[in-house]
Parts: C-alpha cells; sequence; structure tokens
C-alpha cells in the first residue's frame, strides 16, 4: 500500500529540451506561467523586468541590460528596450497600471496586468518533473533524513504536508498512527515540496475552483464574481481538468500512432543535414574563388603602383643626385671652381682667352642658379596617391544579394520626427521578407564630401532613434537581410528633425476651462468643442449679426527661456480654431474677453465681408494668435502680408507645430510634418509663456505624444 502511494518512475530521458528555461538556459526554478502559456523562472522574470527598468531609465544603454550575469538577453531582445515602458507613468494618467514583459519565448511584449509578477502562476506540474530528472541525474546521492540524529539514515519518503524527508523510523516517530499527521500525504524522497491547495495570486485566501476559458488559467469565485474575470466565461475545475486531459491524452496518442512517419521525417532530414553540408561547402569554395580573383586584381593593382612609384623615386633621385654633384663643384679647389682657379694660372694671352670664353658662360649659370635655387626634382608623392573611398564602400556592401528578397521602402507617412524619430518600413511585395533590417542614417551638412553612415540593426519594420540634432537634416535607408543574403538599398528618404526641443505639457483643466462646451480626455492629450445647446441657446438671443465666444484652454505649463517647440493636429471637420501664446500676465483678459470674434460669414448691415473685423481683433488681442478652421491654415493679415486674401490662405497641414524663442522674441508656426515655417511674428516675451488655443463651434485639437517603440501599436489599436 506504501508502495502504491509512492511516485512512480517516469521515463525522462530526451525532454532535457523541455526543462531549460528559456532566459538562463539552465534547468527551471520555481517556474511561473506568463500570460502567452510560456515558462519562465520566478528569478529570471524578476531579472528581466529588472533589467529592462533600468535600461529605460538609462536610455536604453546596452551596459544597463548587464544587470545579472544569470540572464542572457539576446539581441533581437536588446533592440525592444525602448517597448519596455509602465503606461501608468504617463502624467495624469486614468487608465490602470500595468507592466509590460519581454516574452524570451515567443519574442513578444506580454501584459502582465496590474498586479504584475505578483499575479503569476507556478507551474507546480512542470516544477515536479524538473524535480524527478534531477533526481535521475543525480541517481548515486541519495536524500538524507531531516530528523536523524548523526550520522542521518538516507530517507524513504517525504511528507508533502510538513515538507520534510523521513527514514522509516522517523516517520513513523514524527506520524504516529491514530493522529492528524498520520492522514499527511506522502512521496518517495524528494527536495520539491508543492503546496497541497493551488491558491488564487489575487486573492491570496482564495483556493482557485475554477477555470477561465477566455484566459486560460485558474480562477477563484472571487474572481468570476466582481474581479477582471466577471465578463469572462468560466468552466469548474474538475470540467476543465476532464477536457485538457483528454485533448492532451488524444494528442500524445495520435503522435505516437505516427511515430513511423516521424522516424521517415527524421531520415528524410539527416539527408537535408548531409546535403546541406555539401552544399555549404560548394558554396565556400565558390565564394573563396570570388574573393581570390578579388585578391589577384587587387594584387596587380597594387604591384603597379609600387612598381610606378619606385620608378619615380629612382629618376628623381638621379637627378637631385646629379644636382648635389654640379653644386659641389662650385666649391673651392673642387669641380668647376678648381678648374677655373687653374686656367687663371695660364699666363699666355692666348691660350687663356681660348680657354675662358668658355669657362666663363659655365660660371655664369652656376652664379645664376645660386641667385635662384630650385631642386632639380620634387620630394613629395602626392600624385601617387590611392583613393580608395568609392572601392571602400563598394566593397563594404559587398554580400549576397538575392531577387527572392524585396527591396524595403521607408514609409515616410507613418515615420514622424518630434522628441524621437520614428522610422518605418514595409516591404510593398509578397515575396519572402528579411529577417532582420539594418537601417543606416547621416545628417545632411555642406561638406558632403565624406559621409558617415551610422548603422543600427532592428529586428522589426520600424526603430526609434533618440541621437539626433534639432533644427538638422537627416538621410535614412535601409536593407533586409535573411541569413547572409541581404537586399539592396532602399530609396534614400530626407526627414528634418524640429527647429528647437520639444516641449511636453497638457491642457489645463482648471485655470479659465470652460467645461460646458469643452470636454477633455482623461489623460488631458485631446480637447473637443461641441457645438450644441449653449451655443443655439446663446445665438437665440442675438437679432443682428452672429457674434460669439471663444472657449480657451491654455498649457498647464509655462515657458520662461530659451527656444522650444510643440506640435498638435487640428481635426479636419473643425470649424474655427486659434492657436498661438499668451503671457502669464494677460491670461485673465484673454477669458475674460466676451465678444472676441466675429462669424466668418457676411453681416446683414454692414455691406462687407469680415476681413476688417479680423484685423481689428488681430490688433486688439491679449496674445499672439493664428486662426485654423474649414481644413485651411489663415495667415495674420500684416503690413508684410500680402494684400491678396487669396493668398493668405494656405492647406491645413496633417500636423501643426509652434516654435518659441523667448531670447530672441520670435514664434513660428510650422508644417511639423515638414518641418517647413509657414508664419513667423514677434511676440512679448516678458513673462512667463504659456501655449494657448481657442475653439469655436465643433473642433477638436489632440496634442502629439512623444515617439516611443510603442507609438505606431498605440495609434494601430486606435
Amino acid at each position: 500500500m506504501e508502495s502504491d502511494r509512492l511516485e512512480s518512475p517516469v521515463a525522462i530521458k530526451g525532454i532535457e529540451r523541455e526543462l531549460i528555461c528559456p532566459a538562463c538556459k539552465e534547468l527551471f526554478t520555481h517556474p511561473l506561467i506568463i500570460p502567452c502559456q510560456h515558462n519562465v523562472c520566478h528569478k529570471c522574470v524578476k531579472e528581466i523586468l529588472f533589467a529592462f527598468e533600468d535600461s529605460f531609465a538609462d536610455g536604453g544603454s546596452e551596459s544597463s541590460n548587464q544587470s545579472s550575469p544569470r540572464i542572457r538577453i539576446s539581441a533581437s531582445s536588446m533592440d525592444r528596450i525602448d517597448r519596455i515602458n509602465r503606461s501608468g507613468r504617463k502624467r495624469n494618467s486614468l487608465t490602470p497600471r500595468s507592466t509590460l514583459f519581454p516574452c524570451p519565448s515567443c519574442q513578444r511584449d506580454i501584459d502582465l496586468g496590474e498586479r504584475g509578477i505578483n499575479g503569476l502562476f507556478r507551474n507546480f506540474t512542470l516544477e515536479t518533473i524538473v524535480e524527478r530528472y534531477r533526481q535521475a541525474a543525480r541517481a548515486a546521492i541519495a536524500i538524507m533524513c531531516d530528523f536523524c540524529k548523526p550520522p542521518p539514515q538516507e530517507s524513504t519518503k517525504s511528507c508533502m504536508d510538513c515538507s520534510a524527508s523521513y527514514c522509516n523510523e522517523c516517520f513513523k516517530i514524527h506520524h504516529p498512527w491514530g493522529t492528524v499527521k498520520a492522514q499527511h500525504e506522502y512521496v518517495g524522497p524528494t527536495t520539491n515540496f508543492r503546496p497541497k491547495i493551488l491558491m488564487c495570486p489575487e486573492h491570496e485566501m482564495e483556493r482557485v475552483n475554477m477555470y477561465c476559458e477566455i484566459c486560460r488559467r485558474p480562477v477563484c469565485h472571487l474572481c468570476k464574481l466582481g474581479g477582471s474575470h466577471a465578463n469572462h466565461r468560466v468552466t469548474t475545475m474538475s470540467t476543465a481538468y476532464k477536457t485538457l486531459k483528454e485533448k492532451l491524452s488524444k494528442d500524445i496518442e495520435y503522435l505516437i500512432s505516427k511515430e513511423s512517419q516521424v522516424k521517415a521525417h527524421i531520415t528524410q532530414l539527416d539527408l537535408l543535414l548531409k546535403e546541406t553540408e555539401c552544399n555549404s561547402e560548394r558554396a565556400k569554395q565558390e565564394a573563396s574563388q570570388s574573393f581570390e580573383k578579388l585578391y589577384h586584381v587587387l594584387e596587380e593593382k597594387k604591384s603597379a603602383a609600387l612598381r610606378a612609384i619606385e620608378t619615380s623615386k629612382n629618376r628623381r633621385l638621379e637627378k637631385l643626385q646629379t644636382q648635389v654633384e654640379e653644386y659641389q663643384g662650385l666649391l673651392e679647389n673642387n669641380g668647376l671652381v678648381g678648374y677655373a682657379q687653374e686656367v687663371l694660372k695660364e699666363t699666355d694671352p692666348s691660350c687663356f682667352v681660348q680657354t675662358a670664353k668658355q669657362l666663363h658662360v659655365r660660371i655664369q649659370k652656376a652664379t645664376e642658379s645660386l641667385k635662384s635655387f630650385r631642386p632639380a626634382a620634387e620630394t613629395t608623392f602626392e600624385d601617387f596617391v590611392v583613393d580608395t573611398a568609392k572601392q571602400e564602400d563598394i566593397l563594404g556592401d559587398l554580400s549576397f544579394h538575392s531577387n527572392g528578397l524585396e527591396i524595403p521602402e521607408i514609409n515616410e507617412a507613418q515615420s514622424r520626427m518630434y522628441k524621437k524619430a520614428l522610422i518605418s518600413w514595409e516591404c510593398p511585395g509578397k515575396t519572402e521578407s528579411a529577417d532582420t533590417y539594418v537601417l543606416e542614417y547621416h545628417k545632411l551638412t555642406k561638406e558632403e564630401e565624406s559621409v558617415t553612415w551610422q548603422k543600427t540593426e532592428v529586428c522589426g519594420k520600424s526603430k526609434v532613434l533618440s541621437d539626433l540634432d534639432d533644427d538638422s537634416s537627416y538621410a535614412f535607408r535601409v536593407r533586409g537581410y535573411k541569413g547572409s543574403i541581404c537586399s539592396p538599398w532602399s530609396r534614400e528618404v530626407i526627414m528634418r528633425t524640429p527647429p528647437a526641443p520639444v516641449f511636453s505639457f497638457l491642457f489645463d483643466d482648471k485655470c479659465g476651462y470652460n467645461n460646458e462646451h469643452l470636454q477633455l480626455n482623461p489623460r488631458r492629450t485631446s480637447v473637443e468643442s461641441r457645438a450644441g445647446f449653449p451655443l443655439l441657446l446663446g445665438s437665440e438671443r442675438l437679432q443682428v449679426g452672429c457674434y460669439t465666444t471663444l472657449d480657451y484652454i491654455i498649457g498647464d505649463t509655462g515657458i520662461a527661456k530659451g527656444k522650444h517647440f510643440w506640435a498638435f493636429t487640428v481635426e479636419a471637420y473643425s470649424y474655427l480654431v486659434k492657436v498661438g501664446v499668451v503671457p502669464s500676465n494677460k491670461i485673465q483678459k484673454l477669458f475674460h474677453n466676451t465678444h472676441d470674434v466675429t462669424s466668418p460669414r457676411y453681416e446683414q448691415d454692414s455691406g462687407h465681408d469680415s476681413g476688417s473685423e479680423d484685423t481689428f481683433f488681430d490688433s486688439s488681442q491679449p496674445c499672439t494668435l493664428v486662426t485654423l478652421g474649414m481644413k485651411k491654415f489663415f495667415i495674420p493679415a500684416t503690413p508684410a502680408a500680402p494684400k491678396d486674401p487669396a493668398s493668405r490662405i494656405l492647406p491645413l497641414p496633417s500636423c501643426l507645430g509652434i516654435c518659441l524663442d523667448c531670447d530672441r522674441g520670435r514664434v513660428g508656426f510650422y508644417d511639423a510634418g515638414r518641418m517647413k515655417c509657414l508664419y513667423e511674428c514677434e511676440v512679448d516675451c516678458s513673462g512667463l509663456m504659456y501655449p494657448a488655443f481657442a475653439l469655436m463651434g465643433s473642433a477638436a485639437v489632440h496634442l502629439e505624444e512623444a515617439v516611443t517603440a510603442k507609438y505606431r501599436e498605440y495609434h494601430d489599436d486606435i
């Protein structure tokens, strides 16, 4: 009977790879079940979260990712550092806090929920199998009794309730018949003691008794009544146990019945392994021959260049040596001077004249050469410098090109420049896509002779860059890699960074905020004006014209000095929106200015349109604003602006930006998509400056959010 209660040995040979943690590459220790149904050691989960949080805080530096020697983070996980942050960190966010965990098995970012690591179940079944494997691996090492007096005896069983191991004698002493302990559950000798009842991690005093079919995890009755599983489809634990066990048994039986087919596949794979070896050797030989040809060409070019340099050197040395000998002849008692001195000793006039005439000509030439000394040959070899810059670029791009790997294209619509740069690309064709990509970029300068491309390897189809300079243009290109095969470079795309550092703020929901006319989203990044009953009731009291008021809202953070830039989008359906800046000393005047705009339509009694009123409005307002609306951007009527009203109306950009330079006292309004200035004017920056917005009728403004690696996923969900 006792032996019936002991665990029967299991065949554990060949299952080692199933018992290895994907993070630490060692046998599982207290494995946790991730929501994606993969298993990771409890310690590894904590270390991975800490490592990526440190990387996020340090700006994604590689050194911060090596915080623990236990975990081995892959290169693809390193590339996803920017995607690991907590949604609850955003200022004034009303969304629940959740933790993202980069699963080392499926390489996806898994949401662990509000409780994070505390909401994960331990996989006790896997833990038991690992313990059996460890016992089989150390069969020669016995588990000793925990209660024997020295020397301890070898244990024969372990009590799961007491979490201890006993020999036969000690077990009888501590579990006497007729007592409660006699009913304890005992197994064979083990060091793996798991709890008898599986408790709910969210409600620690409740045992799990149901199975959520949506989340695929055990839950308790409180989770179903009012917790996160309230609206989910659940079943009883016994039903889930029976169903899953039947499915697993059928799947195992099916695999066993296909054993001959599996063996045939293994045989085929063995042949493919040998064929791959042969083909790889053949490819190596062909690649070696190609490089040998290049070596031969380079050796010939090298020999020819060295021969040319040697020939030029010998010719120059010969000329210089001849010149040296000539000048040595000018020395006293040497060469030409010595010969002339001997000629001067001739006393016969006729003989002297006969010899001295030719000698005098030579002496004159030597005298002239002294006055204008010039070496007979150049000592520099500048004409023999080999320019290999282009060849180096070509050799740098030398790789295995494949027609089956399509050329990626940078998507300018999805790419954007803001606090960071988000570069996105796609493969438009249906051919085989790449496994990894290499994104290169460089800053455009006037000196384009020596361009140094900065390179980064990416596993996905987008990359966030944070090391770009403000007010600069950059060129980007990307290519795909599948193993050692790469595609050609994509077309270069030029994008410009904001003209100044990005200024972050939210809409102020307190100072002058009119909640009857304006509606803010919970994160205070969007404001909407609704033309509802309040506007109709206000218009009902008007008999002449169509005067109404603008609803103003400002940013919650002011600017005291420096140069700053912020961007936003205006919905296409917006009737009238004004954007700009307001000094702190004029905010009260701004919100108490009642009749501050006229309708853009004709008035019944004026006889002319509203252009004059706009001029009066712009000159009398306490803040600097430009008008937007009806998909148009209106340049203010100033002396420097065109007189023709039509030329002052521009199409409304998809994204607008404002650049405030407090030091120069200038404010500019930009097309933020192209970073092109549409209008700039002077502004009084003597006080604290706040971003200002005004809406009338149906209109909406959305502040641009900081670029992160989650930006595209967030907006795709929207």
